[in-house]
């Protein structure tokens, strides 16, 4: 639903008129916007666009499987995040010789004209090996300016005014250069600390979204090490796969028989202090109610859970649900995706979410996700961490089935070994994704607002990383709507 358009239910003849007798109904749509102290984004930028600010198409026949260098799609720019999303969907490796050095700085604001039209996103550091795409242009933003822009461009003010500006096309949208002519108002009350306010909060949320991208590369090397460190004197040895193995594995596809699984599976096997499984018993199945009512309003009895609203990084959106029956979420979860929601790639099945019951209550999951409760906390999260570092995204890979959807059953994720871990182990890798902190934002002011945040997320982890992002994202909304409607904006953190 639209916050900032207005539809109208009628037209009269003078306004066919004014708009040279256009029978679109997009011609129609106005931007409702109180506050008429504004900006348009060209009016943000250093200098005018240049074509050489655009990405620069290089064909499928350029992909190839490794390269040195790779080709950045408007995939990579999705609205859930400040940061560019990097895997092998958005980021692919091409040949050297069609590589266009576009010298990709961190800070610079990187936004789509076509496809995901107007979606923004900003480097997290540079990136001298990436093209952008000819879809893709990189604004030359007055560093004063970056983060409000960036802030407003993100939020629904910008993206309602783009939608209604670029025509509806067949299949792709392109925006051209259009959403340099979008409005981004300013503040008339106090403008200076509001602009700085904006600013700060923008900056905070984009550390915390680094924060947990490290976190979840630290997470990573800590159980590669551990298992890499403590094998048994046993080399591993491939071998093609028995008659007796295909018989007693029921599967002739390859996943599961080639190097790499084998591989990963034996490191994991060989450790020296063992390894366990999660009997299928154990897991358990959602659904989908047939009578339910879904949105964001707090006053919805349950958490809502789907694929969908897990990231890579093993974190829950906020969504509740109304519904007849029985839910199905009544204690602390992992909550497992068991088939593929991300364009079909048999890697994505596997990620794993942690559903905090002390913060979200009662919740519901759908058929997408399998649930596991039967662990102490502590051993919880330790599954959580495996199931999302690469060993593992691997395993469940090759352990999936089907030709277009993957999907991995619970008697697949019932034959997954999971290392025995020391207990001291597993806490200090459980700690960097879920560390319980009070988050100190009553002492927080405009001047040392950075500071005290920077000192809370040296030891947050991923889970408080994401939850203290989403309350500085109410914030910040709150603000960019005040400023819309040209109220006074309260700067409280």
């Amino acid at each position: 639903m639209s916050k900032y358009v207005h539809i109208p239910d009628v037209v009269n003849f003078q306004d066919v008129a004014n708009k040279k007798f256009n029978l679109s109904s997009s011609q129609y749509i106005k931007l409702v916007m109180p506050n008429k102290n504004y900006k348009y984004v060209r009016d943000f930028l250093c200098r005018k666009l240049l074509r050489t600010d655009l990405g620069v198409e290089v064909g499928s026949l350029s992909y190839i499987d490794k390269s040195p260098v790779r080709f950045i799609r408007t995939k990579a720019l999705q609205a859930h995040s400040f940061l560019p999303e990097f895997n092998k969907e958005t980021a692919l490796p091409i040949l050297p010789s069609e590589f266009v050095q576009m010298n990709l700085k961190e800070g610079d604001l990187l936004i789509s004209k076509d496809s995901n039209i107007g979606e923004i996103v900003i480097l997290d550091k540079d990136y001298p090996d990436c093209m952008l795409s000819g879809a893709i242009y990189k604004l030359p933003v007055k560093d004063e300016w970056r983060y409000y822009l960036l802030a407003f461009i993100k939020a629904d003010i910008f993206r309602e005014q783009l939608d209604f500006m670029v025509p509806k096309g067949a299949t792709i949208r392109h925006a051209k250069t259009m959403f340099l002519d979008c409005k981004i108002p300013l503040p008339n009350v106090n403008a200076e600390k509001v602009v700085r306010y904006i600013s700060l909060l923008t900056e905070a949320i984009i550390n915390k979204e680094k924060l947990i991208r490290q976190r979840h590369t630290d997470i990573l090397r800590l159980i590669e090490k551990e298992l890499i460190d403590n094998q048994k004197p046993i080399a591993f040895s491939y071998h093609l796969p028995s008659l007796n193995e295909v018989k007693e594995n029921g599967r002739l596809d390859t996943g599961i028989y080639e190097k790499v699984f084998k591989q990963k599976d034996f490191l994991i096997k060989n450790y020296q202090n063992g390894f366990f499984f999660i009997k299928e018993d154990l897991i358990g199945s959602g659904c989908t109610p047939q009578v339910r009512y879904i949105g964001k309003e707090s006053s919805l009895k349950y958490q809502w859970v789907t694929p969908s609203f897990c990231s890579d990084y093993g974190t829950i959106a906020e969504c509740r649900i109304n519904q007849q029956g029985t839910n199905n979420i009544n204690k602390d979860a992992i909550l497992i995706i068991n088939r593929t929601s991300k364009g079909g790639v048999g890697e994505f099945v596997g990620i794993t979410s942690f559903y905090n019951f002390d913060e979200l209550g009662m919740g519901q999951h759908n058929q997408g996700l399998y649930r596991i409760t039967s662990f102490p906390k502590l051993q919880l999260l330790f599954i959580l961490c495996c199931l999302n570092c690469e060993i593992y995204r691997k395993l469940c890979a090759a352990l999936s089935v089907g030709s277009k959807m993957k999907e991995l059953k619970s008697i697949q994720i019932s034959t997954i070994p999971f290392p025995n871990f020391p207990e001291h182990k597993q806490k200090e890798i459980a700690t960097l994704y879920h560390n319980p902190r009070e988050y100190p934002s009553d002492d927080f002011s405009l001047e040392n607002f950075l500071e005290k945040d920077n000192e809370y997320n040296l030891t947050a982890g991923i889970y408080e990383l994401d939850k203290t992002a989403k309350h500085l994202k109410e914030k910040l909304d709150k603000a960019i709507d005040d400023i819309v409607n040209d109220r006074e904006v309260e700067i409280a953190f």
